[in-house]
């Protein structure tokens, strides 16, 4: 049977990022057809796959392929409706590596009015690493793998979450035993490492589903995830410096999403 991947809220993965298809340039009498930027509109899983029984969402099925739905601004006029041109790819991994993940993730990683794909991919000899797409299925950037196969991450959101204008991406580094969070920042086309918090996480064994995520109540992003023994609800800004903030009990599920509401 295979797994049902829960949706994640927009917010999460689209909070403070321009529109997927905004328009680039002022249409001006006299001008050309303006041309925008192809944009992903949807991407899901295909291809359920055994091959990497590592089990730690709660089954054995893993997933070989990514299909991706674009569209693209293709041509428009003073007088003419715009076009749009829609089209489904395909991203096929090798047999070495699979999605290790509960469905991909939307985002304009690099502002330019486009979405990014945002996954977990995994290998079988070096473990999880975290991948963007680009709306040709190219993956334009990723962290490094762990290291060691059957070691998992688990993401937590995409934002500017420090007000440098970049996104910033953040993720608990091996949920289960190291419990670290580790923000990672796309600039120039790359990814870095700005931060690493230990001591929290968002994600138990066998769990079908990733804690937390993220919210904005008006201030700055905040990273909703908890302590390490999983009775405090834990709140990442960032100020003057990264700030961990305890915002009160875990109680359970529907405490998280509580917080997650402000």
């Amino acid at each position: 049977m295979h797994r049902k991947a829960p949706r994640l809220p927009v917010p999460l993965w689209q909070q403070r990022a321009r529109g997927a298809l905004a328009t680039l340039c002022l249409w001006l009498a006299g001008m050309g057809p303006v041309i925008a930027k192809e944009t992903v509109t949807a991407a899901r899983f295909t291809d359920p796959t055994t091959r990497y029984a590592h089990g730690v969402l709660g089954d054995n099925i893993e997933y070989g392929a990514m299909e991706i739905d674009t569209s693209n601004l293709t041509r428009q006029t003073l007088f003419v409706q715009p076009v749009y041109k829609r089209s489904v790819l395909t991203v096929r991994l090798p047999l070495d590596r699979v999605f290790e993940d509960l469905a991909p993730r939307l985002a304009d990683v690099d502002l330019d009015g486009a979405n990014e794909v945002i996954v977990v991919e995994s290998s079988v000899l070096e473990g999880a690493q975290l991948a963007i797409y680009n709306a040709r299925g190219e993956k334009i950037a990723a962290t490094p793998h762990i290291g060691t196969r059957f070691r998992w991450l688990a993401p937590v959101g995409a934002a500017d979450l420090d007000g440098d204008g970049n996104v910033e991406i953040a993720y608990i580094d091996r949920p289960h035993l190291a419990k670290t969070l580790r923000i990672w920042r796309f600039e120039h086309g790359k990814l870095a490492e700005i931060a690493s918090l230990p001591n929290l996480t968002n994600h138990r064994i066998g769990e079908d589903f990733i804690s937390g995520g993220l919210r904005d109540c008006g201030e700055s992003p905040e990273l909703i995830v908890v302590n390490d023994n999983w009775t405090r609800i834990i709140s990442v800004s960032f100020k003057t410096e990264w700030t961990i903030t305890d915002i009160g009990p875990f109680t359970g599920n529907k405490s998280l999403s509580r917080a997650l509401q402000c």
